[in-house]
């Protein structure tokens, strides 16, 4: 499609969707027709069951037509939401809030008497790694490498970084474009000059990556994809394995130690002892929660500890380099056993902390940092019951010791070891914005200078904790925040977020400048914390995935029907939001009962299940959902397939579908195919649109104005299709 042909395109549309607004403030007048997508049968049948695939044509991302498809949907929904009516208004707001922000630190490390820490400037697009003498010397703040000046006219971002443990040196997985394909880059941390040539192929979507410094400097072990002619193209991001890399040489002569007998998704991370010479290697098989560890001796041998079927879902060392482990063999909560240093015989593990009532934390996901940490003299371990957290306190022979302060219904960072007994953490709740912490082992914690400050204020609001009754008699929690004196009449403009997946959990979060904004708006706020998620432990992950998916879809809707039951909203004033999985999430909630909410946001979502495996990263996904080939799991993925399940003729809710062309996690093509099914089935005359970013990735952009206009797209949308009016002075 021409330039100009666009722009005739999108002049047209302007014009309709004007007359529309000029017929109604909130938007219901029909919608006008959405570009057309051709329909392309194709069969595919699958366990004698035959499935016609109308759109599979716009699976091909490279396909000029798809592209064109694509950029007119663009204009199509451009054309509609930069004419909204407080779109202009909700800009100014949103940019209002990001220039009284203030710059937020985060991703803390401490190594050689120095902290780290990512600093994020709301007014630029990419972070910095900073570091200060001590915790408490904001002041001796010191720029190591600035993400948005390293090349002149890029602006990278970072997946993770590790300093050496002398605090000299520190590598960095940095990519390009929203996207989390990466290469390593090593500095001096004194200079900030970029040591030898990137490293290529370390991290990519999903799988992740990482790397682990040797004590002497000299070199460090990190995850690496096949290269060149290493595997076929369709392995190219997968049998990640570990490398040796020596400074100052290329990577062609790296030297390989470990991972031939991983499995094709493995997962891999890598964490120093304390003294520096050993390697603990933990690799996840797919996205499944199951774990492998090993340790690497020096000169790279390696010992394992533990196999999959252990049940051991992360290992962290101890002060003295003994091995503290998280097991799920006993119990779905978890327990904590220690290997004493030298002992690699899972079989000699004692326990120490048993299971409780709450969910011990651990990785959740490979290259997160510690949730549990045995220090010198005490052993910390973080602790989830429903979506608040809180760390709990024991000897270091399990005998409790209380808790380390912490607002309550909060949620906390994780632990930062620092020296002795001493370590950092964060807590924020959905009305206080993150604090950090420095918790000496004894009496109170010690407040930092690194609150997250924006000027905004939530004093007024209100958080309730209820619970909704799903289909199987399940209760299901829920976080709901209002201003104090709300009246429930069933008129409350509300949104309700969900996700529900991987074990991942929803703990409070800051509400901040949009939770200001819509409270001042009239809005409720609501957080469900579905199964699928690990609030209460594996048990409750494993009730949400593979054939039990539709609990979670049961559970969602039970909140639904629970907020209209007790007045809080009405269908007519219910919007729902999610991302990635959430997405899927949206697209199941709008296809089984689209009379529910009046609105659907759904970012980079998997709509598409039967073709989910065969994505670029699908693999990854099959030990969450499950795999087609398998019959029971096909019949439960076909049974709540949202693509599959899009019916002519049905009354679907508006419908805003976000995504970005360099999103390796969750293949765009899904939100294509969606889009083009619910355009030419829905019935209500509700605009039903696609919103896809050319310089994002999964959920990730590279520039903030890029990503505010998101922002303003999405919340604009959000308020004309409920009707909702901005406060004069939000």
């Amino acid at each position: 499609m021409t330039t100009r042909i666009l722009m005739f395109a999108r002049a047209a549309l302007f014009a309709a969707w004007s007359g529309a607004l000029a017929q109604s403030p909130a938007l219901q007048a029909s919608a006008p027709a959405p570009p057309a997508a051709e329909k392309i049968p194709v069969t595919d049948v699958y366990h004698g069951v035959s499935v016609v695939d109308n759109y599979r044509w716009l699976e091909n991302g490279d396909d000029p037509k798809v592209k064109a498809w694509v950029m007119a949907q663009n204009a199509y929904s451009q054309a509609y939401l930069s004419n909204l009516p407080q779109r202009e208004a909700i800009v100014s707001f949103l940019k209002k809030a990001r220039q009284q922000a203030h710059v937020q630190y985060r991703e803390f490390e401490y190594a050689g008497g120095l902290l780290f820490a990512m600093k994020v400037d709301p007014e630029k697009s990419g972070a910095a790694l900073v570091v200060f003498r001590s915790p408490e010397d904001k002041a001796s703040e010191r720029t190591v490498v600035d993400l948005n000046t390293l090349v002149a006219g890029q602006v990278f971002q970072s997946s993770w970084y590790k300093p050496s443990p002398d605090g000299s040196m520190v590598g960095m997985a940095l990519g390009t474009g929203g996207s989390e394909d990466a290469a390593l880059y090593v500095f001096n941390v004194a200079t900030g000059k970029q040591i030898g040539d990137p490293v290529p192929r370390v991290n990519f979507a999903t799988a992740g990556g990482d790397m682990a410094w040797t004590g002497d400097n000299r070199g460090f072990y990190y995850t690496r994809f096949p290269q060149g002619n290493e595997r076929p193209p369709e392995d190219a991001n997968f049998y990640q394995q570990v490398y040796y890399h020596v400074i100052g040489t290329s990577a062609a002569e790296d030297r390989y130690v470990l991972g031939k007998e991983f499995p094709r998704i493995g997962e891999t991370a890598l964490e120093t002892a304390h003294d520096s010479k050993h390697i603990l290697v933990t690799v996840e098989d797919g996205d499944g929660g199951k774990y492998e560890h090993f340790l690497l001796a020096p000169g790279g041998s390696a010992t394992q500890i533990t196999h999959f079927e252990d049940k051991v879902v992360d290992i962290q060392f101890g002060a003295d380099d003994s091995l503290w482990l998280l097991s799920h063999a006993k119990s779905n909560n978890g327990e904590i056993d220690h290997l004493a240093a030298g002992n690699l015989k899972l079989a000699d593990s004692v326990r120490v902390v048993a299971p409780m009532r709450g969910s011990i934390e651990g990785i959740g996901s490979v290259g997160e940092m510690c949730r549990f940490w045995a220090a010198g003299h005490e052993l910390y371990v973080t602790v989830i019951d429903g979506g608040p957290e809180e760390i709990l306190k024991f000897d270091l022979h399990g005998k409790s010791e209380g808790k380390v302060p912490a607002p309550a219904v909060a949620s906390v960072t994780n632990l930062v070891p620092l020296s002795g007994d001493s370590f950092l953490y964060g807590a924020q709740t959905y009305t206080q914005p993150w604090q950090r912490f420095r918790y000496n082992g004894t009496g109170e914690s010690l407040a930092l200078p690194f609150k997250t400050e924006n000027g905004v204020h939530l004093d007024d609001a209100e958080m309730r904790r209820e619970f909704a009754t799903s289909k199987d008699g399940t209760r299901i929690p829920m976080t709901i925040l209002l201003r104090k004196g709300t009246k429930l009449d069933g008129s409350n403009p509300t949104l309700l977020y969900g996700y529900g997946g991987y074990s991942i959990s929803l703990t409070p979060f800051f509400a901040g400048a949009f939770g200001r904004l819509w409270l001042d708006s009239g809005g409720i706020f609501v957080v469900a914390n579905l199964r699928g998620g690990g609030e209460y432990g594996e048990s409750w992950h494993r009730s949400g995935n593979l054939e039990n998916k539709q609990n979670v879809f049961d559970d969602f809707a039970a909140c639904e029907q629970y907020l209209i039951a007790q007045k809080y909203t009405s269908p007519e004033h219910l919007a729902t939001q999610g991302e990635s999985n959430g997405g899927l999430l949206m697209g199941a909630a709008l296809t089984q009962h689209p009379e529910l909410a009046r609105v659907v946001l759904s970012g980079v979502g998997i709509y598409d299940m039967l073709r989910v495996e065969l994505d670029p990263n699908g693999s990854f996904n099959v030990t969450e959902f499950g795999t087609v080939k398998d019959p029971t799991l096909f019949k439960a993925m076909y049974a709540y397939s949202p693509y599959h399940h899009t019916q002519a003729g049905v009354k679907y809710p508006a419908v805003l579908l976000v995504t970005g062309d360099n999103d390796h996690r969750v293949n765009p093509a899904h939100s294509r195919k969606m889009t083009a099914a619910l355009q030419v089935a829905s019935a209500s005359g509700l605009p039903i649109m696609l919103r896809t970013n050319a310089n994002a990735g999964h959920g990730i952009s590279t520039n903030i104005d890029e990503a505010l206009e998101e922002q303003a797209d999405i919340f604009s949308f959000l308020f004309a299709q409920l009707g909702v009016q901005m406060p004069p002075s939000p």
